[in-house]
């Protein structure tokens, strides 16, 4: 007898199964974009019977709507057209990174109904004061987002560092450390909103949440199912895709490919390394190696985009170097996960035309497999609307359409 099997759950009761296929229903109208009850019962393998009573179900917590008829050519009665409501549940995204906090609301079929962005320093504010801030930014975004109808299942607050539990563990470029962030965030959030409800907060690594919007979102990977997301701003962030699904690890912290070392004995990091890639292919070197301050931010990446269509030699000889150190270290992650493609946001998408020539050559010349250079376009520039804030906001509307039972009784509470 074998006494190593996985002990079993529970038999799923009808209350379960239902939820179950109340949320598969949803979802096969999300990912549709429109379909009829026919339509869905094809799809999802119910009987036309079970998806009609879903999805009356679904009409009445006022997750979709009925849009007219369409008919199918096929003999029979036109079939109503369902979409997922543009009124209701949305999801909540906050972005705090060094120079900029970012908040945006996202619908349930992941339009981006609200953003704001405020550009501050937050390197020399507490982390409370950052997240005070943050969460008045957050209740103006409300504010709008109420006015079109919408209520906010929750929010999702993402921060260049690492983060577990509820906390960053350490934001070396932000100067944080230890810091309770999704109570900090909850408590200023409900003091400025004192007649509403606490809304649940969560928290995650800002690449992380903005690679899953460049997946959910982003023009750049239809089709791809597997690439490694790099953002360039003050430091590096990067995440890892595969098959659809998030990397995380086994701590939570996969990714972190800006402390990659490239000199041992090189530069001292914040997180206190040496040689870490983002001293030499970050926001902040690029800006100093072009003789950009490297406090201007992003005017100063606009001056960077200015002069090196100028073809200022000290501008394309910093963007060169810094393609090549980054072309070394994404050529090691290609070797060790063979993703479909990596995806270059933030900074880097702004500079890709003189960024990508220098990353190629590296994959090319490195990558053993050979396909980098028999596969054209896998180096690609991520879409301007994969950034961490909408992705952030993503991560709560798919929380919901996992289980839109859960939201409707916690709204009937």
């Amino acid at each position: 007898m074998n006494n190593n099997l996985t002990p079993l759950g529970p038999k799923a009761d009808k209350a379960t199964v239902r939820r179950h296929n109340l949320s598969l229903v949803l979802r096969a109208v999300h990912d549709a974009g429109e379909a009829t009850r026919a339509g869905i019962a094809t799809r999802v393998g119910l009987t036309r019977a079970a998806v009609s009573s879903l999805v009356e179900q679904l009409l009445e917590y006022g997750f979709v709507t009925e849009w007219g008829k369409t008919s199918s050519g096929q003999v029979g009665r036109p079939g109503t057209v369902l979409k997922v409501a543009r009124t209701g549940p949305a999801g909540l995204g906050a972005e705090i990174n060094v120079d900029y906090i970012a908040v945006c609301v996202v619908d349930l079929a992941g339009t981006d109904r609200v953003r704001l962005v405020e550009h501050v320093d937050n390197r020399v504010v507490q982390p409370s004061e950052v997240l005070a801030r943050a969460a008045q930014l957050a209740a103006r975004a409300l504010g709008s987002a109420a006015e079109q109808g919408l209520v906010p299942a929750g929010a999702h607050v993402a921060v260049p560092g690492l983060v577990t539990g509820g906390t960053v563990r350490q934001a070396p470029n932000l100067g944080w450390t230890r810091v309770a962030i999704e109570g900090l965030f909850a408590q200023a959030l409900l003091a400025l909103r004192p007649a509403h409800r606490a809304l649940p907060v969560s928290s995650d690594n800002e690449a992380n949440v903005a690679a899953l919007a460049e997946l959910w979102y982003g023009a750049g990977t239809e089709g791809v199912r597997s690439f490694l997301y790099l953002t360039g701003e003050i430091g590096i962030g990067g995440a890892l895709v595969l098959g659809g699904e998030l990397l995380r690890g086994a701590h939570g912290f996969a990714g972190e490919i800006g402390h990659m070392v490239v000199d041992p004995d090189g530069v001292l990091c914040r997180c206190g390394a040496r040689g870490c890639l983002e001293q030499y292919a970050g926001q902040a070197a690029l800006l100093k190696a072009a003789g950009i301050g490297t406090d201007a931010g992003l005017l100063g990446v606009a001056e960077l985009r200015r002069r090196a269509r100028q073809a200022d030699p000290a501008v394309l000889s910093a963007i060169e170097r810094a393609g090549r150190q980054l072309g070394v270290v994404v050529s090691g992650a290609v070797n060790l996960f063979d993703p479909d493609a990596v995806m270059l946001g933030g900074v880097y998408r702004e500079l890709m035309e003189w960024l990508a020539p220098a990353v190629e050559a590296e994959l090319a010349r490195r990558v053993v497999s050979g396909l980098w250079s028999q596969d054209r376009g896998r180096l690609r520039a991520a879409s301007p609307l994969g950034d961490a804030a909408r992705g952030a906001a993503g991560v709560i509307v798919r929380e919901v359409l996992a289980d839109p039972a859960a939201y409707a009784e916690r709204d009937d509470d």
